[in-house]
């Protein structure tokens, strides 16, 4: 088997070749010198932080200035310098314990030594210690790699046979390619965090004392009810947040199971196939290529040029050659170049790396960026609260004291003498209760966590949308993108390939029936190239039961089809010929190369094939139709690059197939193979072929949503400049004024011209990883908000260095994906735009939640303000402002964080990195909406007895009730303002959106119970229909209010904008994150 040319450097076989790691450090010096000089403070705002890999100084600082009442639900992965250095070492003991008790579990669960396989002779341990110690003479007793397989009873060729009894029989003898998970976080550990928030422990304290002095008092048939009215309101506040926590928690597990799911390809019963990493048995025959992560332990059965990158287990990160004398492959390690075949001999916890990943357990998970920054709005917000309840606090113990306010139970004003010490104890209990209450409605904690709960909801419903998020910035990120480089290949085109003209002999050819009238010789030389020169393969099913199944990457599967459709008989042509050496094909060469020595008369010939130009410019003589060869002369070499040119006019992928034949003196003897490199010419030149991959029928509506979105599209490819403007241009994405350039020109500009030129540059052709990384840089420093699609191992630094990295979940390698922020799951260009609305989605439903959270805080905090300084006493019970911090904290984000995207998004510029969260619209509608509120409920807390006409003994009662429900209906009706920031049509897209109108219907029978049945519970009077009915005429009037305030014009300038610290004068460095260099963070 030999490898050819894959797809350009954006798919999964045009993986650049790394002999060593010169290219790779080449790379990652580049990186360190474009991101030279970047601050480690990070940024000069507090609660701003890199949207990747922020600096643990950085989490530091924003965590010790917040104002946070429960730590453990807010602080779950910002850990602290000097405890993350006790956990690291308490967890490595954890760790080896831990794998010594899960390979005891499952040693004890599959009986793996006991257990037989039918008559095969050796056992799991055996096999273990073969290649983890690499037991040379054992593995030479046991017959070699080739012995080992027919011990398994596998086979080379064909594989283990593919029956599900077979497979489980396997599982039982040898186990299965999984380790067991650490446990997860349980449901009362949840319930744990939940319980440690200070305000709720300081009220369940209060209800207990109020309890007691109640029950002392009033008896226990009457006395019990505050307290436990108050204990019970905590506990729901408490199991509502749990529930809601750890669901999430779920979402994000099943998340990372479906990250895990690894696809590999085996050959099962004589055919090639797909199967998930879980799946693999031992005896297996598992196919690797560059970039493929090792599924298991095992031997080398074939390969060239095989170096594997085996520093997740080692440390090391020096290549390792992995060939026929040294066959020994480490499951987790990675294939850095060349390929192979190898046989599955261990799996699971029988490997270091099973034993590794059990040992380590979950990814911890991360703050993002917006979580952070809500987390300084929250501040602000809880300080300003504080300050509330604090004055509330004092101004009720001076009134109560001067005998200005009743004290609690209805035990009168307080009296200096007369007044017993229960009663003076029992009221500022009270006053505790009310002040504490309002911490709880004034500092929201659920504002963070809205995020949380948002993206885990988007996570979700992006995978239906073919988008797999890998790391939760990037959800919000995705909203801010203004420019995408996305490859060619698979992405905008089809990936469905077919050779439809071909240049052969002398002249264009029908690709099959022209070349009937080539010389026999011609023919068997040109096929034996297709066949030997390739990473594909070709599966032919018995006579009469269908067509041959071609496997590789669409170009190979072209080639081959091609051949086939000549008459080639894959099976004996491969047969013919024995492979000596191999030539991986990279981004930067453009071609893959064989030699194979023929058996019938030992002539050793080296194929050729790659770009249709670099292959002519190696290329001295042409091969003839009556196989005659003769050189190349200069008109024939214009001729054939015109002709090159006319087919990539055509949008038509151009490869060249050519072939030299050696003397024996040139080839090395069998001992030296392993490092000759074969010759590149000079060639003769055989035949170009014309690939049309098609572009992707959505992919030009895509790009124009993209461009009336204010994102420009950009195209990044390794073929040929000509076929790259073609496509570009049926796609939309090159349009006049715009450039098309090549890779090596746009390395070779000054930073000058290449910063004047790059809003131009749409295209970039012939690209090398190089170009892509340094086109990445470049926008970056520019102030653009990067998003970039790659497939190939070398695509990593450009993924890791852009602001989004979007792998490709088909034809991407495991390192590109594994250096990706999404996996796009269809290769398709159009899943990158709905990834694009999703994170605008994200934003947005932020910016909802908050404009409704905040309505709520500053309607309470002000009526709550005026009402102690005038009256003396709050409105608003303790049990039922925690009736309302549910309704505004967990039901408000599950109701406005969980709206799914619309295509109105697209219509919008991109969201800035630094946009204020709080914009001068959404202030326009919290202020109108909570000046509506405090006027309203301050008038019925002074004026409502009258107003309302109540008398009697229970007026105040019911007046209070009034206000009550009138509060909570006023936030009902202003969760339907807060669905549309800036429309007038609240109710557009309602009609499908169940989960809201559920917790709606919800929140309003509850209140229903609350008021009607809870009186004693929630310090309530049973309404009629009368009040009921200005209570929901109150909250109603929000919806022409809001409608009209949206008519009012606003300044672009933000209103407010908070400014955390200053930041000393530094430069920034070229490619400093651009985020990171913000002067100031604007709610």
């Amino acid at each position: 088997m030999s490898n050819s040319v894959h797809d350009d450097h954006e798919t999964t076989c045009k993986k650049i070749s790394l002999p060593s790691s010169s290219v790779s450090k080449e790379l990652d010096s580049n990186t360190q010198k474009l991101k030279s000089g970047r601050d480690d403070d990070e940024s000069s705002s507090v609660f701003i932080i890199s949207g990747k890999n922020p600096t643990t100084s950085s989490l530091q600082r924003w965590r010790k200035a917040a104002l946070v009442l429960n730590a453990a639900r807010r602080f779950r992965y910002t850990a602290e310098i000097a405890e993350e250095r006790r956990i690291e070492r308490l967890r490595r003991l954890r760790s080896m314990a831990f794998a010594v008790l899960a390979i005891n579990r499952f040693m004890q669960a599959g009986k793996l030594a006991d257990h037989s396989l039918g008559d095969v002779k050796i056992n799991a341990h055996d096999l273990v210690h073969i290649v983890q110690g690499h037991q040379v003479a054992r593995l030479q007793e046991l017959g070699g790699v080739r012995g080992v397989t027919e011990l398994l009873k596998t086979s080379i060729e064909n594989g283990i046979k593919d029956d599900e009894h077979g497979l489980e029989e396997r599982r039982k003898a040898f186990g299965i390619n999984d380790y067991p998970r650490q446990p997860a976080k349980s449901f009362w550990m949840f319930v744990r965090d939940a319980s440690k928030d200070l305000t709720l422990i300081i009220l369940m304290i209060s209800g207990v004392i109020s309890l007691g002095l109640k029950m002392k008092t009033d008896g226990p048939k009457e006395g019990w009810y505050d307290g436990v009215s108050i204990a019970v309101a905590v506990l729901i506040v408490i199991l509502v947040t749990s529930i809601t926590d750890y669901r999430q928690s779920l979402q994000f597990s099943a998340l990372n199971e479906e990250k895990r799911n690894i696809q590999v390809g085996v050959i099962r019963g004589g055919r090639r196939k797909q199967i998930s990493i879980f799946e693999i048995v031992v005896g297996d025959i598992v196919f690797l290529t560059i970039g493929d992560q090792v599924p298991a332990d095992g031997l080398l059965v074939d390969g060239h040029s095989l170096y594997m990158d085996q520093s997740s287990l080692t440390g090391e990160s020096e290549p390792i050659h992995v060939s026929q004398k040294v066959p020994y492959l480490l499951s987790g390690s990675k294939v850095q170049d060349g390929y192979g075949i190898m046989v599955v001999t261990a799996v699971g916890m029988m490997t270091e790396w099973g034993q590794l990943m059990a040992a380590i357990g979950e990814e911890t998970g991360e703050e993002t960026p917006l979580q952070v920054r809500l987390n300084g709005v929250a501040t602000l917000v809880g300080k300003v609260g504080l300050s509330v309840a604090a004055f509330v606090f004092g101004i009720s113990i001076i009134f109560y004291f001067v005998g200005h306010l009743e004290g609690a139970d209805e035990s009168g004003k307080f009296k200096a003498g007369r007044t017993s010490g229960g009663d003076i104890f029992n009221t500022l209990v009270e006053i505790i209760e009310v002040a504490v209450t309002i911490v709880v409605v004034a500092v929201p904690e659920g504002l963070p966590l809205a995020v949380t709960l948002n993206l885990a909801y988007a996570m979700k419903k992006m995978i239906a949308d073919k988008c797999l998020v890998r790391r939760l910035s990037a959800c919000e990120t995705m909203g801010s993108a203004t420019t995408i480089c996305s490859d060619k290949t698979g992405t905008l085109t089809l990936n469905q390939m077919t050779v439809t003209k071909t240049w052969v002999g002398d002249r264009m050819r029908d690709p099959i029936s022209g070349l009937d009238e080539l010389d026999q010789e011609y023919r068997s030389v040109l096929i034996e190239g297709i066949a030997q020169n390739s990473t594909g393969s070709v599966f032919l099913a018995p006579e009469g039961e269908g067509q041959p199944e071609v496997t590789g990457s669409p170009t190979e599967k072209a080639a081959l089809l091609w051949g086939l459709q000549l008459g080639m008989h894959y099976t004996e042509i491969k047969s013919k010929s024995t492979i000596l050496q191999v030539e991986a094909f990279n981004s930067i060469k453009k071609k893959a190369g064989v030699a194979v020595r023929v058996k019938e008369n030992g002539k050793v010939r080296v194929h050729w094939k790659g770009a249709a130009e670099i292959i002519l410019e190696q290329s001295g003589r042409v091969q003839c139709p009556d196989n005659i060869v003769l050189q190349i002369t200069p008109d024939q070499r214009s001729h054939l690059l015109s002709v090159i040119e006319g087919m990539a006019a055509e949008s038509l992928r151009c490869v060249a197939f050519a072939y030299m034949e050696l003397n024996e003196t040139e080839v090395p003897p069998e001992d030296k193979l392993e490092e000759w490199k074969i010759p590149e010419g000079p060639l003769t030149f055989l035949a170009i072929i014309g690939i049309k991959d098609p572009c992707r029928p959505e992919v030009p509506e895509a790009v124009r949503r993209c461009q009336a979105a204010g994102i420009k599209v950009r195209m990044i490819t390794g073929d040929n400049i000509t076929t790259a403007r073609a496509i570009a241009s049926e796609c939309g994405i090159l349009k006049e004024g715009d450039l098309a350039i090549e890779g090596a020109t746009f390395r070779e500009y000054s930073d000058d011209m290449r910063a004047a030129l790059l809003p131009k540059i749409v295209v970039m052709a012939r690209s090398s990883p190089t170009d892509k990384l340094l086109m990445v840089s470049a926008l970056k420093e520019s102030g653009e908000v990067v998003a970039v699609t790659g497939d190939g191992t070398n695509d990593a630094p450009a993924l890791r260095e852009a602001h989004i990295g979007l792998a490709m979940g088909i034809q991407g390698t495991e390192v590109a994906k594994e250096n990706s922020d999404i996996i796009i799951m269809d290769d398709n260009f159009a899943s990158v735009v709905r990834a694009v609305r999703w994170g605008r989605s994200v934003f947005l439903n932020i910016q909802k939640f908050i404009q409704f959270q905040l309505t709520v805080n500053v309607a309470a905090l002000t009526i709550n303000f005026v009402a102690a300084v005038t009256a003396g006493h709050v409105p608003l019970t303790a049990v039922q402002l925690l009736w309302v911090n549910l309704i505004m904290d967990t039901l408000g984000a599950l109701a406005l964080a969980t709206e799914r995207p619309h295509d109105g998004l697209l219509n919008n510029p991109p969201i800035g990195l630094r946009d204020p969260l709080i914009n001068n619209i959404m202030w326009r509608n919290i202020l109108s909406q909570a000046m509506y509120q405090v006027t309203v409920l301050l008038v019925l807390q002074f004026r409502g007895t009258k107003i309302l006409g109540l008398d009697g003994p229970k007026a105040e009662d019911i007046n209070r009730t009034i206000i009550f429900n009138a509060f909570v209906f006023c936030q009902l009706f202003n969760e339907f303002n807060s669905r549309r920031l800036e429309e007038q049509n609240i109710f557009k897209g309602l009609s499908t959106n169940w989960l809201f109108l559920g917790i709606i219907g919800i929140t309003i029978v509850f209140q229903a119970i609350i008021v009607q049945f809870l009186n004693k519970f929630a310090s309530t009077e049973d309404l009629n229909w009368k009040y009921w009915l200005i209570s929901i005429a109150i909250g109603f009037v929000s919806w022409p209010i809001a409608f009209l305030v949206k008519f009012l014009p606003v300044p672009e300038k933000p209103i407010l904008v908070l400014k955390h610290q200053r930041r000393t004068k530094r430069k920034i460095v070229a490619a400093g994150d651009s985020e990171e260099a913000a002067p100031s963070a604007a709610l």
